[in-house]
């Protein structure tokens, strides 16, 4: 059996994560959706994406493929059912297809036979899903990659809470932290630094070669990626990797892609004023969308950064490689490759914005390669309506 995750039609609900991703590369949790099926299936996957997308991430196909939804969180009861897949049939939940079984990928789906799922099924759908499920998704991750494996010791200047819920990877450094692990389980991948003063409260993970900076704050559940920095204080939000948020100021219920930048002091409201339903910027729809979320704060794509002291309105939405600074609060939906804030936004001309991209990446000794910067050019296309310029 050849596994394939598709976007299927949950793309556009999650930009601009999946502008520069397929849908299954989203971090949620402690690992993304794709290392979850992968552990889970035994089985390494590839991808149905959009078309401008799948030079980078390929679609391997055979003469026996499985298509699933890739927005979905893979469990052992979901892999059991989709393994019992006959060539030539669907599972089914709630009217909608999330996977199915066929010789030929783009096979219609109509023609094939339907079998139903009555088990739990639960997924990605829209951006604030990413933090406001991040909780379940961690601890069902925690359990997938500690299960039957030994933390290495917790250092004896490390104050803990529940420590029987707190692993630690090989080459970890943590000195003179506190970790309450008693309402979230915690996680420190390998050769991640805690340092001195840092406080957590679980759930939290911190991927590898990730650090909290001194006196950091972190309320759970929260997941700081690979290869990232984080300080100030920090509550429900989710960081996919290689981003920095170095320094003090707050970040709430919010979601960073990779290569983002939060300058010192700047800060996001997770809150609105008259305690109202926080609206996001919908792509899809092309206006502003009820979340049912009381508390929700930044959603910023890949490359996006912004300067110091930046103050970021309840429910905010910034696309891919945008630059944003000033004094004052930018609006609350800023589009891809946006140059400016509050005194007035133009195009960040592209030249300029791969010149940061490549310099940021060779700091983490990697590159732009053409690849990137085909993808982010059909992204600046993609999104040149929303620019005045």
């Amino acid at each position: 059996m050849n596994y394939i995750l598709a976007d299927f039609n949950k793309h556009k609900a999650l930009l601009p994560f999946t502008y520069t991703r397929p849908t299954s590369l989203i971090r949620c949790g402690i690992l993304t959706l794709k290392e979850k099926w992968e552990q889970r299936l035994d089985s390494k996957v590839s991808f149905l994406t959009e078309d401008y997308l799948q030079t980078k991430y390929p679609l391997q196909e055979t003469d026996d493929n499985v298509v699933i939804a890739g927005h979905l969180f893979a469990t052992d009861e979901l892999c059991q059912a989709i393994n019992a897949l006959n060539l030539g049939q669907k599972l089914v939940y709630n009217d909608q297809i999330i996977a199915y079984r066929a010789a030929a990928v783009h096979t219609p789906t109509i023609e094939l036979e339907q079998v139903l799922f009555e088990g739990d099924c639960d997924g990605i759908d829209n951006t604030w899903d990413i933090f406001s499920k991040n909780g379940k998704a961690l601890e069902a991750d925690f359990e997938l990659v500690t299960k039957g494996r030994t933390s290495q010791p917790i250092p004896d200047n490390v104050q803990t809470i529940n420590p029987e819920r707190i692993f630690i990877e090989e080459g970890a450094v943590l000195n003179f932290a506190i970790l309450n692990a008693s309402s979230g389980s915690i996680y420190i991948g390998k050769d991640a630094e805690v340092m001195e003063g840092s406080i957590i409260r679980g759930g939290f993970a911190l991927l590898e070669h990730s650090a909290t900076k001194l006196g950091t704050k972190i309320y759970g559940p929260t997941t700081v990626g690979p290869h990232s920095k984080v300080g100030g204080e920090l509550n429900n939000s989710v960081i996919f990797g290689y981003s920095n948020k170095g320094h003090e100021g707050f970040l709430g219920n919010s979601v960073l892609g990779e290569w983002c930048n939060i300058g010192a002091d700047s800060n996001t409201s997770n809150l609105k004023n008259n305690y109202a339903e926080v609206k996001l910027w919908n792509y899809e729809t092309g206006r502003f969308a009820k979340t049912g979320l009381q508390f929700c704060g930044l959603m910023l794509g890949d490359h996006s950064k912004c300067g110091i002291n930046t103050m970021f309105n309840t429910g905010t939405v910034v696309g891919v490689s945008a630059n944003i600074y000033g004094a004052g609060y930018p609006r609350n939906f800023l589009p891809s490759f946006n140059w400016g804030g509050p005194q007035g936004n133009m195009t960040y001309k592209t030249n300029k914005a791969y010149e940061v991209a490549d310099v940021v990446m060779k700091r983490r000794g990697l590159s732009l390669e053409q690849i990137d910067i085909d993808i982010l050019d059909a992204v600046f296309e993609k999104t040149a309506a929303y620019r005045k310029d």
